[in-house]
């Protein structure tokens, strides 16, 4: 089975804006589930959907990295002891910012689950997509 979901996007916004809605705990909130989390190397970080949302209720890890630009963490859905790795990365491109997430370790969990849990992943992480494209769509028009 496969076991790196990869997305690629493009937005017509400056790399730092598009850094902060990933990175900051306010802005995640907005476009994805509450969050407590810090762009800091070993921050132990923890979403939380409300009870009526779709999906996990809790998911957790730990940040691996926070260097300018890639920020890469690890996920642990609630109930689990699973852990896979979630890697964002912008780049500067002529027409604003490139951002290209890999989620990967899918394979850790047993058998069938990590097919169960490949497709549930790619299709949440087509719907983050969305929500963070929204949310910076209604940023910049508000500003």
């Amino acid at each position: 089975m496969k076991d790196v979901i990869k997305k690629e996007v493009l937005f017509n916004h400056a790399i730092e804006k598009v850094w902060d809605a990933i990175s900051k705990a306010e802005e995640i909130s907005t476009w994805f589930i509450r969050a407590d989390f810090k762009a800091e190397k070993g921050y132990k970080y923890t979403f939380t959907a409300e009870p009526n949302e779709k999906g996990c209720t809790v998911i957790s890890g730990e940040v691996k990295n926070a260097n300018p630009y890639t920020l890469v963490y690890t996920w642990i859905v609630a109930d689990t002891k699973v852990e896979t790795t979630v890697k964002w990365d912008l780049e500067t491109v002529e027409q604003g910012t490139k951002l290209t997430l890999e989620h990967s370790g899918i394979s850790n969990y047993a058998g069938e689950t990590a097919v169960a849990m490949f497709e549930s992943f790619n299709g949440g992480w087509d719907n983050c997509i969305n929500g963070l494209t929204s949310y910076l769509k209604a940023e910049v028009n508000a500003g």
